[in-house]
């Protein structure tokens, strides 16, 4: 998956919404048809979605579309699947997941799908959401259940699903649900998939909340932000936004190593520290965000 520093939900049903979630600077739109979407407005909103997809790819917008589709337990995942899944769809956000058997199954049907539609293989992206006591207590088989899963979702916000699934009472410091986004974060990194994402703030009038939980989240080890309102987006850009000085400084770590090596040594002494091909490991990763979101120079 690319590196998305911000995923911003759209209800799939509020048409013209998408424009605004373009403007507000999001990597990633995640159009919904699940929760936001009232029931009765479930199959009118699919063929809504599925012409913005259209019309987003059509128009070579710069961030990706994802689409979240009703879970597997409400019986109609089958036909959002079946509407959405179409050229310019990075991939499904998948929410109220149960174990990995569940995955295999989706997986088998996106297959089905991308072949039918002449699309790539394996070019549908999964995300898993965290959002069920089962799905927690599986995570690492979740995580590893298909090569499409390609990020995971520790979720924390108060009074949803999450929440009355385990009982806890949110707080903003977070120490109620850290045993849970460390284990995500560690399934994640353990199946190889290297950018996890974090949600959600749930107050969009406390920003400064909203800076420090995105902070957290980051220094655990969470590398993009799974937003509910516009004005998160900017938040979530900066904090995840490797600094100008950061990317300096590890060019020239791997510049540095370079030249070492070039000379048949592993390690060198760059700017005071010892360095070797861990350290630079780490400095191409952080290069890699960089030139995902435009930080060439």
């Amino acid at each position: 998956m690319k590196p998305y520093r911000s995923m911003l939900f759209v209800p799939g049903h509020k048409e013209g919404w998408a424009d605004k979630a373009v403007a507000s600077g999001a990597d990633a739109l995640i159009l919904d048809l699940e929760d936001s979407v009232p029931v009765a407005e479930k199959d009118r909103t699919r063929p809504s979605v599925a012409k913005t997809i259209d019309r987003l790819h059509g128009a070579g917008t710069r961030a990706d579309v994802w689409v979240r589709p009703n879970p597997l337990v409400s019986g109609i995942q089958g036909k959002d699947l079946e509407a959405v899944i179409r050229p310019g769809l990075a991939g499904l956000f998948l929410p109220k997941v149960f174990n990995a058997e569940e995955i295999v199954r989706i997986d088998a049907v996106v297959s089905h799908i991308e072949q039918r539609e002449g699309l790539e293989p394996g070019s549908v992206g999964l995300l898993i959401s965290f959002e069920t006591a089962a799905s927690m207590a599986n995570c690492e088989a979740i995580a590893a259940a298909s090569p499409r899963v390609v990020s995971l979702l520790g979720a924390t916000g108060p009074n949803a699903d999450v929440g009355r699934e385990l009982g806890f009472e949110f707080t903003p410091a977070g120490l109620e649900t850290l045993y849970l986004r460390s284990r995500i974060v560690l399934a994640a990194r353990a199946a190889g998939i290297h950018h996890p994402v974090a949600g959600l703030w749930q107050d969009i009038h406390d920003l400064e909340g909203a800076r420090q939980f995105t902070l957290d989240n980051k220094q655990l080890g969470y590398r993009g932000m799974i937003c509910i309102h516009p004005s998160h987006v900017a938040i979530a850009n900066e904090i995840f936004t490797p600094s100008a000085a950061q990317v300096d400084f590890y060019r020239r770590m791997i510049s540095a190593f370079g030249a070492a090596e070039a000379t048949g040594d592993a390690a060198v002494d760059f700017e005071g520290q010892h360095i070797d091909i861990a350290h630079v490991k780490t400095a191409q990763g952080v290069i890699a965000l960089a030139e995902a979101i435009g930080l060439n120079s």
